[in-house]
């Protein structure tokens, strides 16, 4: 194991030691279940009057095809390597990923805290486990390693420096990273999402199509930032509208709206989702996964089961996708 490593010069010693022991290193959402999550390591201080200028976090086994978000200010670089054992995600073997990522050339003043955030796919867990993101913060004259491992049935607040840990939680209690499959019902945060699917595509069709229901049963706006799925190179939501008796559809600009009290429905004929770059055409009674990304309740993962191709589409004009 790697131990804790402080280096400063010998007058700031106590005082680094003092103040760092005050505020921990910690995850933002410290419970979570199996599956998608965004793990947010808060970094709460500098060094005792010197700024943070780098942050490593190593990634915990378990925790896979995690992509780091990058940082204005900062310098980003991440370190590649083989798992321990291979993971199943979206039905698909994934044995090596991200194993640490660095942010440097940044400056986190002593008397401010900040966020270092990461998203990835919780896989092979069992409730009640527990993973742990070494972190190190390093500043001009020193550093702090946020790396110490409790023992068994030892409780973290007793550790100096304790790693930010991390509790799997069973996949019923309503966490905001959840699954659903088909019409299952998906809490996450206040929003109920329900009567996800996808319809098959016909062949030599280039997009496929995605529909659910969002249901904000909170008393503040979300709003739907992206949508992700390794099934396909790009995932948009549109819209759609006749324009001179063609029916025209563009993709929703700063994110789709679901505001407080309301219901935001994803169907064909009006808004939905557009599979494009496509790995594979979709076939009926299968399932597409997809990671939605809401700017309150964060990550949520859903398949969509795929339903058949009905009917005829009326002329499209794409001209809005891009290229």
């Amino acid at each position: 194991m790697r131990q804790f490593i402080l280096v400063s010069a010998a007058a700031l010693l106590p005082a680094l030691i003092a103040h760092n022991a005050a505020a921990h290193a910690v995850l933002e959402t410290p419970t979570a279940p199996a599956g998608g999550y965004k793990a947010v390591v808060t970094i709460p201080h500098g060094c005792d009057g010197e700024p943070t200028n780098s942050v490593r976090i190593d990634i915990p086994e378990g925790f896979v095809s995690v992509k780091p978000m990058p940082k204005a200010g900062w310098t980003l670089a991440v370190e590649e390597g083989d798992y321990a054992k291979s993971y199943q995600v979206h039905g698909k073997a994934v044995a090596s990923g991200v194993t640490a990522v660095t942010w440097s050339d940044g400056a986190l003043p002593d008397g401010q805290f900040d966020e270092f955030a990461l998203r990835g796919t919780l896989a092979s867990v069992e409730p009640g486990q527990k993973l742990f993101f070494r972190t190190v913060q390093t500043c001009a004259s020193g550093e702090v390693a946020w790396i110490e491992i409790p023992a068994e049935g030892q409780d973290a607040h007793a550790l100096e420096h304790p790693a930010p840990g991390l509790t799997i939680l069973a996949a019923d209690t309503g966490m905001a990273a959840h699954h659903a499959h088909g019409d299952q019902a998906t809490m996450a945060g206040d929003l109920k999402i329900t009567t996800a699917w996808a319809r098959a595509m016909l062949p030599g069709q280039p997009s496929g199509g995605g529909y659910l229901t969002i249901e904000n049963t909170g008393a503040a706006d979300d709003r739907l930032l992206s949508v992700a799925s390794p099934s396909a190179g790009r995932v948009e939501v549109h819209t759609m509208e006749m324009n001179n008796d063609v029916m025209v559809m563009r993709p929703v600009e700063g994110g789709l709206a679901i505001p407080a009290g309301e219901t935001v429905t994803l169907k064909p004929g009006g808004l939905h989702m557009m599979f494009m770059e496509v790995t594979a055409p979709f076939k009926e009674g299968a399932a597409v996964p997809v990671t939605l990304e809401f700017e309150k309740a964060g990550a949520v993962e859903l398949e969509l089961k795929v339903g058949p191709a009905r009917g005829g589409m009326p002329e499209m004009d794409h001209s809005g996708h891009g290229k």
